[in-house]
């Protein structure tokens, strides 16, 4: 393929198609990249978003990202020394630190001995996993928007969406959800939907008249978003030539699927910034914990960072209940469906749906990448 054809795409969702040319920064394998001592640094994609959606100056997104590597690599270390006292755990922007809640005094020596801040809470996150459990069983109405275990609160948090508060099924379900245990119900202003789209030319995959975007390249194909395909659907690249076949998608219950590819196509370990930000390696998938800063790129809205707002949400669709998911503050519109979240150079999920849009703001969830990898037995390719 051209170079110029491979300039016009922007590496086409972390695919190429014939013969590599290099363009920007980018490098076709781990293989291919130069070994070095030196600890990999922030593409200015990454900070460029940041300082533009989250409000930061270049010097606070060097700092935060630094933090935020420190505290997710933190977490397992500070959640044994917590032991069954744990009550989840959030990155703190203001501190730049990971907060650990624990139920028993006793343990807080240890967990601060780790390099954590603590704080003492009622309720341990089984407890409060046990009480999202019985809510996950229950039939919710469409005003009921999603709920998730938030360790800040000790609670879990029931969304209701503003306009329905007042509907006696969204009423109902709220009181069976305070008999299962703690529970807070704050307001969303929209119902959550998908993020699939229309075939609209130019863009990078297809699948039957449904336009979506390439999340992460994993050796033999990519993962996607499960709603944008059903297994042995046959996939279209940007140029409407055949990239490869769905081999696996769930959708509601979860929202993920892998595609193999072929036909002249491969993989490479990035993430595009679509030539307004300069394009991300991938080199792991640790994930980041809660308050983390966090990006997306998706093939309609391209480039967007916020923070992680909450994991393990239950998002209730039209189309049914999807579990798991993990809720963020960055934007995304019709067409994203299936694109990569990425905190620093960490894979963190594929993009599932939300509300709102990147004029006005909203939020949107990603269902997290390791649970796709183990769900597949596939392996992520990182730089």
């Amino acid at each position: 393929m051209r170079h110029t054809t491979l300039v016009r795409t922007g590496l086409s969702a972390l695919l190429i198609m014939g013969t590599w040319a290099t363009v920007g920064p980018i490098q076709a394998s781990a293989a291919d990249s130069p070994s070095s001592s030196a600890e990999p640094q922030a593409s200015a994609g990454i900070i460029t978003a940041m300082q533009r959606d989250l409000g930061l100056t270049k010097s606070q997104a060097e700092t935060r990202l630094t933090a935020e590597k420190a505290a997710t690599a933190l977490q397992v270390k500070a959640r044994g020394a917590a032991g069954s006292s744990y009550g989840g755990s959030w990155f703190d922007a203001g501190s730049g630190r990971l907060t650990v809640a624990v139920t028993d005094g006793a343990r807080a020596a240890e967990v601060r001995a780790t390099g954590a801040q603590v704080r003492t809470v009622e309720h341990t996150a089984r407890e409060l996993d046990a009480t999202k459990k019985q809510l996950d069983a229950l039939s919710a109405p469409s005003g009921v928007s999603s709920w998730h275990v938030d360790p800040r609160a000790n609670s879990v948090v029931v969304n209701v969406v503003a306009s329905e508060q007042g509907d006696n099924d969204v009423r109902a379900f709220v009181a069976k959800a305070r008999e299962a245990g703690p529970v807070t119900v704050k307001q969303t202003a929209e119902a959550p939907q998908t993020f699939a789209a229309g075939t609209v030319g130019g863009d990078p995959y297809y699948t039957g008249n449904v336009r979506c975007s390439i999340g992460f390249s994993v050796y033999g194909g990519f993962v996607t978003a499960g709603h944008c395909g059903q297994a042995g659907g046959a996939v279209r690249g940007w140029d409407n030539s055949a990239i490869g076949t769905f081999q696996g998608s769930s959708f509601p219950g979860n929202d993920y699927a892998w595609v193999s590819v072929g036909s002249g196509w491969w993989t490479v370990p990035v993430v595009l910034g679509w030539g307004t930000v300069s394009d991300q390696l991938v080199r792991g998938s640790n994930e980041a914990p809660i308050g983390a800063s966090i990006c997306r790129s998706g093939s309609t809205t391209h480039w967007h960072c916020g923070n992680v707002l909450a994991k393990n949400e239950t998002v209730n669709y039209s189309q049914g209940a999807v579990h798991q998911m993990t809720k963020t503050s960055v934007c995304a519109e019709p067409g994203d469906s299936g694109g990569s979240f990425i905190s620093g150079d960490q894979a963190q999920g594929v993009t599932s749906g939300g509300w709102g849009n990147c004029s006005s703001g909203g939020e949107t969830w990603h269902q997290p990448i390791n649970e796709i990898l183990n769900r597949y037995g596939l392996t992520l390719h990182t730089a």
